[in-house]
């Protein structure tokens, strides 16, 4: 399978906002590539791009987001082989945020790795998301 890009729907309504934040930044939100499909990291934005309150909310919206992108490739979170997740402030924030998570990924779980960092691209933002999930053949 050669690379290829995973093609949003016009129309929807998790990512009509970003698509020239895609462009801008030089980015796909998801792209599939030898039996797998790589998202992108995902923030704890509303569709309306306004982050949402809180890290425990933030990391629902980033995790609805993945969801999405999942959706539209035929894929469920039950496919995701491999997730990272990037943290403000992880020592305070990380209750509430595997609080949030436990509402959408369950066993068998997914590989993991949660990484602590000094800021994200807004300021607000609290909680970045990347994952890798395998295409069903």
């Amino acid at each position: 399978m050669a690379t290829e890009v995973l093609e949003i729907p016009a129309g929807n309504e998790m990512f009509d906002g970003y698509r020239t934040a895609f462009e801008r930044y030089g980015f796909s939100p998801a792209v599939k590539s030898k039996g797998f499909l790589f998202i992108s990291g995902q923030i704890g934005v509303r569709p309306d791009g306004r982050a949402a309150e809180g890290v425990g909310d933030q990391t629902i919206w980033a995790l609805k987001r993945i969801e999405e992108l999942l959706r539209i490739a035929g894929l469920k979170m039950t496919d995701l082989v491999d997730v990272t997740s990037y943290h403000v402030d992880i020592e305070t924030t990380l209750p509430a945020f595997l609080e949030a998570k436990r509402g959408f990924i369950a066993a068998p779980f997914p590989a993991w790795s949660m990484i602590g960092i000094s800021g994200l691209s807004r300021p607000e933002l609290k909680i970045e998301i990347r994952a890798v999930a395998a295409l069903r053949h």
